[in-house]
């Protein structure tokens, strides 16, 4: 090689950090979806999540990584709640147009819809929790640093959450009738 030539590799000189989102990216634009409702705002939040790590990429510790972005991408949905750019429109139904015949896929486009709505209905701390904790299955511990709060403060968002989602209309099913009725209060 001579000293006019420049070498070019498939790696660039960004400590890894187009490795890390490229491999991320499906894992943070699926809990994004879960936190925000909309799969486009998603992609927007994630997008938006990965330029501000970036601009501090070398910075973050390297054992860390994966707690800081969950960290940036909750922080970032607040804030995007908070100022209220983004109006929520969540269909309950697709329209028939687009719906497939089998009934086994629209029974699952159904069921999803219910849980995004319920999920909408919950506080953003609640829906949160929700997400980190059965989506992302992180311990209270874990959801209490990304969330830079107490254990307590994760439970108890936890407890009311699943209550809302229990009492949620759309998620209420209705007992099976092939199966065995409950035998009712034990002695």
């Amino acid at each position: 090689m001579t000293a006019g030539t420049t070498r070019t590799t498939g790696t660039s000189d960004d400590d890894g950090f187009t490795e890390f989102a490229v491999a991320a990216w499906p894992r943070l634009v699926r809990t994004a979806q879960l936190l925000t409702g909309d799969f486009h705002e998603a992609e927007d939040l994630v997008q938006t999540t990965l330029a501000k790590v970036y601009a501090r990429w070398r910075r973050v510790p390297r054992g860390e990584i994966d707690l800081y972005v969950r960290r940036a991408l909750i922080n970032n949905n607040l804030s995007r709640v908070r100022r209220k750019r983004v109006v929520h429109l969540l269909t309950p139904v697709l329209p028939e147009s687009l719906r497939h015949t089998s009934a086994g896929h629209a029974e699952a486009v159904e069921q999803r819809t219910a849980l995004l709505a319920a999920l909408a209905d919950l506080t953003v701390r609640q829906r949160a929790v929700m997400v980190l904790r059965y989506w992302e299955d992180l311990t209270e511990l874990e959801i209490a640093s990304v969330l830079n709060c107490s254990i307590g403060t994760v439970k108890t968002h936890a407890r009311r959450g699943l209550a809302a989602l229990r009492a949620h209309p759309g998620l209420v099913t209705v007992p099976d009738p092939t199966l065995p009725a409950p035998t009712g209060a034990r002695r």
